[in-house]
């Protein structure tokens, strides 16, 4: 039995956004079997309201987007990787946001259909869900003060000298299975693109499956509403979250090479 999953370490915080669905699978003899089940279980549909199933990447027809696939019936072809393992544990954990993330991708491919290029709002659907990390900020001075910090690249100030307001008026889940691809195996240069969302000071005080299920609901709100582009994120280094990684000291913050000036336009 394949067990190419074994070597992840699930205690670490970026791994806490899909941890209790990934406790589920990895205990089952089968992971797909697993992955099956608990999308049967939680009502799994996509935006054409069709089963959610996770299907083995052979059964993509050729010639065949994989987000139009998806859209067309329901059916998520996953490889044995981690990459496409992540990705399921990211549907089985924010089912709304992924379902119009492949919403949005699936309709420019009907648009735009398949090229050499994605197009502008197919790009940006792209990077959140490959990429993206929710950075949620309480919605007061407090968070709005972050907010403008890490939008100026303040990260010695935003992250170390405010460690203790961030930890009180931030909060940082991964989403992209990408990006938590990359995690299995850490380095400090990791940087997530950054989806801005205010949330009510009361939100900090919920238990995580309640936030979880706030931020599910509220992120594919926005999604629906707005029309995404690749401007809509800020980079944020992953080591340097709060807590993320040991020995986060100020010279820490000072590596220029990952916490890097803000572009100057000119």
């Amino acid at each position: 039995m394949s067990r190419f999953f074994a070597d992840i370490d699930w205690t670490r915080a970026w791994y806490a956004s899909v941890y209790d669905a990934a406790q589920i699978v990895i205990a089952a003899p089968e992971w797909r079997v697993a992955l099956n089940h608990e999308a049967s279980a939680r009502g799994l549909r996509n935006h054409r309201d069709l089963a959610l199933h996770f299907i083995p990447q052979e059964a993509l027809p050729d010639g065949v987007a994989y987000e139009a696939h998806i859209g067309a019936t329901g059916g998520v072809p996953t490889r044995e990787n981690l990459h496409d393992f992540f990705n399921a544990l990211v549907w089985l954990s924010f089912p709304k946001i992924k379902r119009q993330l492949n919403a949005l991708q699936a309709a420019q491919i009907d648009l735009l259909g398949i090229g050499k290029s994605r197009g502008p709002a197919r790009d940006a659907a792209t990077i959140f869900d490959e990429n993206a990390a929710l950075l949620v900020l309480e919605d007061s001075p407090n968070g709005r003060e972050l907010c403008e910090l890490l939008r100026q690249h303040q990260w010695l100030e935003a992250l170390h000298l405010r460690s203790k307001q961030f930890q009180e008026s931030a909060q940082v889940w991964s989403f992209g299975h990408a990006l938590m691809e990359k995690l299995v195996q850490p380095y400090k240069g990791i940087t997530a693109h950054s989806w801005v969302v205010w949330a009510p000071s009361d939100y900090f005080d919920w238990g995580r499956e309640a936030q979880a299920r706030w931020l599910d609901e509220t992120v594919s709100q926005q999604l629906c509403e707005h029309d995404l582009t690749t401007a809509d994120y800020m980079p944020l280094p992953v080591a340097g979250v709060p807590n993320w990684v040991e020995l986060q000291d100020a010279d820490f913050y000072r590596d220029k090479s990952v916490f890097r000036d803000k572009r100057l336009r000119g």
